[in-house]
């Protein structure tokens, strides 16, 4: 198996068939001293215990299809269902009109620095303040817990262009900066050829 050394004064070719994304790392060190958005009587949030691996999939694609989310898609359902029932880890989705609109994960693994896992919007409910709404259940939750310390989130260049903004506008920090190199998943047949338009296809 081949390697290749990364310029880190330049460019590096990346083979085809892979795709490459430039990761943020941000983090939270202590609750909002204001609340981020007001409490709404439209939607609630309810935790998802033992999620049904053909729903989550199917919520996990639309949620995050168009920006190339597959980390969840590459498993088989041994290792999702194994996966996704960690004690440590905890699935919420937000409801309205009795229909899941989103997706929220928290990783308490490291219980005084959990991870926001994945956090999303379907595409018909993003705009209107929801996220912002689903950002502040996801606090409230965090740091309700006295040894949180810290909350981290990653986002890339596959992502939204929206992401890094909004993660900032809710209180978080960049402190860290990697390259990610992947198989495309869209190549894989994981998800459709023409998805995420914004990182072509290259083989």
């Amino acid at each position: 198996m081949s390697t290749q050394a990364l310029n880190l004064d330049g460019y590096t070719d990346i083979p085809e068939g892979k795709v490459a994304f430039v990761v943020t790392f941000l983090e939270m060190l202590q609750a909002p001293e204001q609340p981020l958005a007001p409490s709404r009587s439209d939607v609630t949030l309810q935790r998802w215990q033992t999620p049904d691996l053909d729903s989550y999939r199917k919520l996990f694609r639309e949620v995050g299809e168009d920006w190339i989310w597959f980390g969840r898609l590459v498993h088989d359902d041994k290792t999702l269902e194994h996966l996704l029932t960690e004690p440590a880890r905890e699935n919420y989705l937000p409801i309205i009109d009795g229909k899941p609109v989103g997706t929220l994960e928290l990783d308490f693994a490291n219980p005084e620095e959990p991870e926001l896992s994945y956090f999303g919007l379907v595409p018909g409910a993003i705009g209107g303040g929801l996220g912002r709404w689903l950002m502040a259940q996801a606090l409230d939750i965090v740091w309700s817990r006295p040894e949180t310390k810290r909350l981290w989130v990653h986002t890339c260049t596959g992502d939204s262009p929206q992401a890094l903004i909004f993660y900032q506008a809710c209180g978080f920090k960049p402190y860290k900066r990697a390259i990610e190199v992947a198989e495309d998943p869209r190549l894989q047949g994981l998800l459709g050829r023409k998805r995420a338009p914004h990182v072509p296809v290259i083989e």
